[in-house]
């Protein structure tokens, strides 16, 4: 497309923003985000088709007086946080999707291999879990309660403890992703080889269902939150090993800043994990089968619709995106 057909397909639109811009055109919070990514896009193709034309110059101001527009009438909103998680992150988990589907395939394929690992070598689980911990769940097998671990301690203890220490594995998966991703692969690569080690030592014990109604009564939440950070940290590295136009100073505080606000949207469920694991999880061996199961699917299907189906749906509402064609 000529830039004069490009610019003539867009004038309206772009006098609009203007208005909407310097107050003459009243917009809420919701309507100045689309107008933001409306605009976003009009730059990329602009800065990809027309590099140094004074197009480029035009969108990129307009694109910036609307991000602080923005920001301005967020800070002055008394749900700001309910914006947050409602609107903000959904929208970046929409645009960022096939991060969260990279990290979703890399989850499956090393549990998978920490199961295969564990199959084939009787060593595999000790040398990952370590003797101590192994010779402990024997013990509590043979006492006919194989998830007794979790009951060790107090409620409130166990409660505190499990969360801040989740919360620092995951921020190490997230944080780790500076190293171009590496880091956050290295890292999540042991977790999810543990798992798959972990849950493949109970199946040899024969109590892999006790296991499973005990453990992912917290771990539905537990787990998934990770795979997320993993992908908040793929977002980061990508961001320093792929800056497209920007340069890799721009892209590492653009990614950064996106990449953090997805990490940051999994802390109510990793404390909710926390919560639990630490209130609910040690009480398992006693409860009826259909309430386990209740409750993993439960906050299985909660946090599976937050961050794979609703993104859709609040992009679907927000964004009507006109993306100029050749």
């Amino acid at each position: 497309m000529r830039e004069i057909a490009f610019i003539k397909q867009n004038k309206e639109k772009w006098l609009d923003f203007e208005l909407a811009i310097f107050g003459k055109a009243k917009k809420n919070p919701d309507e100045l985000a689309n107008l933001y990514i409306q605009m976003m896009n009009d730059l990329a193709y602009a800065q990809t088709y027309y590099p140094k034309s004074k197009t480029v110059i035009y969108l990129n101001y307009l694109a910036s007086q609307i991000y602080q527009k923005i920001y301005k009438t967020k800070r002055t909103e008394k749900n700001r946080l309910v914006y947050f998680f409602k609107t903000e992150v959904p929208l970046l988990l929409y645009e960022y999707r096939r991060y969260l589907l990279y990290a979703f395939v890399l989850f499956f394929a090393t549990v998978a291999m920490g199961v295969v690992s564990a199959k084939f070598d009787a060593n595999f689980v000790r040398l990952i879990l370590g003797d101590s911990y192994v010779n402990m769940t024997l013990e509590n097998i043979k006492k006919g309660n194989p998830v007794a671990v979790y009951s060790s301690g107090s409620n409130w203890g166990s409660f505190i403890g499990i969360t801040l220490n989740n919360i620092y594995v995951g921020a190490k998966c997230y944080l780790y992703g500076v190293f171009g991703g590496i880091g956050t692969f290295y890292i999540f690569l042991q977790n999810c080889i543990m798992i798959g080690s972990f849950q493949y030592f109970f199946y040899q014990e024969n109590v892999f269902w006790e296991s499973v109604r005990g453990i992912w009564i917290h771990g539905s939440m537990e787990i998934f939150a990770i795979v997320i950070e993993a992908a908040a940290g793929f977002i980061l590295g990508a961001a320093i090993l792929f800056p497209r136009t920007y340069s890799r100073f721009n892209s590492l505080k653009i990614g950064f800043k996106t990449s953090f606000k997805i990490f940051i949207s999994t802390f109510p469920f990793t404390i909710s994990a926390g919560f639990l694991e630490g209130f609910i999880t040690r009480y398992s061996a006693d409860m009826p089968n259909w309430l386990s199961v209740g409750i993993i699917l439960i906050t299985l299907v909660i946090i599976s619709f937050y961050y794979l189906i609703y993104p859709h749906i609040i992009h679907k509402k927000n964004s009507q995106i006109n993306v100029p064609t050749l």
